[in-house]
């Protein structure tokens, strides 16, 4: 009887031992893929750095608004004048992803319009961040506007060696005094502007001071009858947020052209100023 007791617990020791061994085998895989799994989640991409967006309406100061839309200086002081500073916002569903503001006024001289959108994107996949989706809808707008990748030569510069030196005043001077002795239109800048080419530095192309990246739009539409419109978009992006401004000059007069340089001036500036806004 002691004998067999003996072989019963020996038997009953071993058991025990093959489980344990079993069973450290075991946790040790369950460790390696909890590690696994933790290291996976640790390269999730970082979130944007902007988590709300300004009030559209009240984005642009009432200075800027006056040099934009030179007709509000027309309209009598009062409720009426009020209401065109106060803008119309844009309907959106969420305030925190995209908002927007329009402006329209009528002076004797022109219909201008404004327009600013912002919009603040997030990456529902964890291995991309805000900031690349961000950049990635900037530069299907970018392509889609068919902005150069590179600025496009002067025309001095394309110029035979024959021709006048490249780059030289002179040669300036006499392309610029050529265009504004122009004996069509009204004489105007603006009249004078429509038959000749645009120069260089106010053609579509990317912008360089302006958030991470951006590019400016310069487009006409109408002819003939009725007065050329003036289209000037400006869209740049910083971080996870892209904005957009579009500035349109309609002249009352027929075949008038409202001024390229002047009108891209002030949205850059517009733009300048949001950008400051949206990084202070």
């Amino acid at each position: 009887m002691q004998r067999k007791a003996y072989v019963t617990g020996t038997a009953a020791l071993l058991a025990a031992l093959l489980a344990g061994c079993t069973s450290g085998s075991s946790g040790g895989d369950d460790i390696s893929d909890k590690n696994a799994d933790t290291g996976t989640s640790t390269v999730a991409a970082q979130p944007g750095k902007y988590r709300t967006l300004p009030e559209p309406c009240g984005a642009v100061g009432q200075d800027t608004l006056a040099t934009l839309l030179p007709g509000i200086a027309q309209i009598p002081e009062g409720e009426q004048r009020d209401k065109a500073y106060a803008g119309q916002a844009a309907l959106t569903y969420d305030t925190d992803r995209k908002v927007g503001c329009r402006w329209k006024v009528e002076s004797a001289d022109a219909t201008d319009r404004l327009s600013v959108d912002f919009e603040r994107v997030v990456s529902y996949d964890n291995a991309v961040s805000d900031d690349n989706e961000a950049q990635t809808i900037y530069t299907q707008r970018e392509s889609a506007a068919d902005i150069p990748e590179s600025a496009p030569a002067s025309p001095v510069e394309s110029q035979s060696p024959s021709g006048p030196a490249s780059g030289t005043p002179s040669a300036s001077a006499s392309s610029s005094a050529t265009a504004s002795s122009s004996p069509s239109g009204s004489g105007s800048p603006s009249a004078s502007a429509s038959g000749s080419t645009t120069p260089a530095d106010l053609q579509p192309r990317a912008l360089t001071d302006l958030g991470d990246e951006a590019y400016i739009d310069d487009q006409t539409s109408g002819s003939g009858s009725t007065a050329e419109q003036r289209t000037v978009t400006v869209v740049f992006r910083t971080s996870n947020v892209v904005v957009t401004i579009e500035y349109e000059e309609q002249p009352m007069a027929t075949g008038t052209v409202p001024d390229s340089e002047e009108l891209q001036d002030r949205a850059q500036k517009l733009a300048a100023q949001l950008a400051e806004a949206l990084n202070s």
